[in-house]
């Protein structure tokens, strides 16, 4: 093997997908069928994607972008489905949330803590059920911003905070967000001293309470 190493042609630079390729629509429930099973994707409903199937997970492609990843089920028409793919319509629809199947994916999977679900009830006794819900679902979608784990972070802390609002859970995970900034570097501004003026002063003011009584109004 040593010996014949020499004369073996040189590995392709580049790798080759072992994916199977089909190309399905989306239907009315947001899936997308790959082979026996149904994926959820975030396109809307009647579009062609690509979807690529490898051994242990299905990716979505539309326009050149991976717009989901699942893990493959080796299952018959099971539905697997993401709950950020429906967070937009559920704001439409906040009754939808509670009884979703997404929903009900994400806590099997230990997606869901049980902080989530204390952040939740605390809004809907403050807003009410629909209200409540609705501003629970826009909190989820601060999670497709910063990461679900800094979510997380950030929801426990306004629990802990008695904080329920959801413009405040933003703050928290801005702030957060803002405190692992870099330093900035330091400038020299000697050159810009010969820009520097007085500070302004009201001295010259005072000539206008010349002319008029010191209990007197001006108008």
């Amino acid at each position: 093997m040593a010996l014949e190493r020499e004369h073996l042609r040189a590995l392709a630079e580049e790798g080759f997908d072992l994916a199977a390729v089909h190309f399905p629509e989306v239907n009315g429930s947001g899936c997308a069928r790959v082979l026996t099973n149904f994926y959820s994707v975030p396109v809307p409903v009647g579009v062609e994607v690509q979807a690529k199937v490898h051994s242990a997970y299905v990716e979505i492609w539309h326009q050149g972008q991976c717009v989901a990843r699942h893990e493959r089920c080796f299952k018959r028409q099971q539905k697997v489905l993401n709950l950020e793919h429906y967070l937009d319509a559920l704001t439409k629809k906040p009754g939808a949330f509670a009884g979703s199947t997404a929903l009900e994916q994400w806590r099997a999977q230990g997606r869901w803590p049980a902080s989530f679900d204390r952040f939740w009830e605390a809004l809907k006794q403050r807003r009410g059920k629909q209200d409540g819900t609705r501003a629970m679902i826009e909190a989820l979608l601060l999670g497709r911003q910063y990461g679900y784990a800094a979510l997380k972070e950030s929801l426990e802390k306004a629990l802990d905070l008695s904080c329920f609002d959801v413009e405040a859970l933003h703050l928290l995970l801005t702030a957060e967000r803002n405190e692992k900034r870099p330093p900035g570097e330091a400038v020299e501004i000697g050159a810009l001293r010969s820009y520097d003026r007085p500070q302004p002063t009201t001295k010259n003011y005072d000539q206008l309470l010349e002319n008029y009584p010191a209990r007197g109004v001006i108008q």
